[in-house]
């Protein structure tokens, strides 16, 4: 079976300086992915006629289906509608039928129809119109033999009910499009070069038509395994099978879940079948563990709270952190951490706690202690265990990987592995 390709197109001068980020592609991408359609280019194009005539040469060149997002308001800027009929030989026509939905839409909220928004219902007559059920701006589906060239709103929450409602079923019919399906196993705590050398013979032993790809991000390793093929029983079954080898090598200790599994939500669940409370004292996150903890619904039965003690004075006075430890060590050291750990557990009546600080950066670093340098601890009422971690010198970057870190060493401290 030869290889369907796709160009995306999107169109949009507030892309093209930074105003909005296209996650749109990123949706299509993902969508045509899944069903065994390879994206062989995303172009990102002003709203301009010769840009957009441009980009479709190109498209029309290499790919089999052109999604093109954006451009089809009633504003005079808005002009992709005008030129795709140019470009495939039509004339905006009037559909009443869309223009009623259009009244309608208006109608149910109240809101007055400027004489502009009916031009919404001039669309192509060489196309197959797709009704919006999110918005008021139709699609519009063009067939060049056997090729698919569809026109969607900009509007991400519009264009992925397009998506999912109707293009991706019709062209998995029209192409007959293979399956992958993809299996994910996340990691924490293990570099992607260390992961992947433990399960080297895993990999090696993988079909041909089954890839893994090492996906890191801000503490975390998402292993994808990517089966491709027609029959979805079996394809399942081996994407199952080669992810319980993995994790017969990496979990507990370093994988913590599968697919949409997310660390705080397991170290959630974790707390929970123990009837535990958690209570945090932070320092260079400013708050952002106890964000991260309390993201997840459901997290008031096991988060009681905590305190953001950025000066040593607050250390001292919340947590308990003795004044010689402070002179002594410093505030960014395994004693301080360790003290706050300690402290939160009695000062706040919790049965587990993290503490984190460390130099964020990018200034405060000394040659003893650099920017990047992090000190977290782990507490319950029996042991406290810290652990240095020598990062960046990005701030932010700092802060995101010290929570997922940070999180990932509570967990394991749950799970009693460290």
């Amino acid at each position: 079976m030869s290889q369907i390709q796709a160009t995306l197109i999107t169109i949009g001068d507030e892309i093209l300086i930074g105003q909005t980020i296209d996650t749109n592609s990123a949706f299509m991408a993902q969508r045509l992915n899944e069903i065994g359609v390879h994206v062989y280019e995303i172009i990102s194009i002003s709203d301009s006629a010769n840009h957009i005539i441009q980009a479709l040469d190109t498209a029309l060149a290499s790919s089999d289906i052109v999604l093109i997002t954006g451009g089809l308001g009633p504003t005079k800027d808005d002009i992709t509608k005008e030129t795709l009929a140019k470009y495939f030989g039509s004339k905006l026509v009037l559909h009443q039928d869309i223009l009623e939905e259009i009244e309608a839409y208006f109608k149910k909220r109240n809101r007055p129809m400027l004489e502009s928004v009916k031009s919404l219902a001039m669309l192509p007559e060489k196309c197959e119109v797709i009704r919006n059920l999110k918005g008021t701006a139709a699609a519009m589906w063009f067939q060049q033999k056997e090729k698919a060239i569809i026109s969607m709103p900009g509007v991400p929450y519009e264009m992925r009910d397009f998506m999912t409602r109707i293009i991706i079923p019709r062209l998995v019919e029209q192409f007959n499009t293979p399956t992958i399906l993809h299996k994910r196993i996340l990691c924490a705590g293990l570099g992607e070069s260390i992961i992947a050398e433990k399960i080297k013979a895993i990999e090696n032993s993988l079909p041909e038509h089954i890839k893994l790809a090492y996906l890191p991000t801000l503490g975390i390793v998402k292993l994808r395994l990517s089966a491709r093929g027609t029959d979805v029983a079996t394809l399942q079954e081996e994407n199952n099978t080669f992810a319980q080898q993995i994790k017969n090598i990496l979990y507990p200790k370093y994988a913590f879940g599968e697919d949409d599994a997310i660390l705080e939500q397991t170290v959630g669940e974790l707390l929970l079948e123990k009837n535990a409370k958690l209570g945090i004292a932070e320092s260079c996150t400013g708050g952002l563990i106890a964000r991260k903890i309390t993201s997840i619904s459901g997290s008031s039965r096991y988060f009681d709270g905590g305190v953001v003690a950025y000066s040593n004075r607050l250390k001292k006075q919340l947590l308990g952190v003795k004044a010689e430890t402070l002179d002594r060590e410093g505030a960014v050291s395994e004693a301080t951490v360790c003290e706050m750990a300690k402290g939160t557990i009695e000062h706040l009546g919790v049965d587990y706690s993290i503490a984190v600080s460390g130099i964020a950066g990018p200034t405060g670093g000394t040659p003893e202690k650099p920017v990047g340098t992090i000190w977290a601890a782990v507490a319950n009422k029996e042991r406290v265990v810290a652990k240095k971690f020598q990062l960046a010198r990005n701030r932010d970057l700092n802060v995101k990987v010290t929570t997922t870190l940070a999180v990932n060493l509570l967990r394991l401290l749950i799970l009693d592995i460290v």
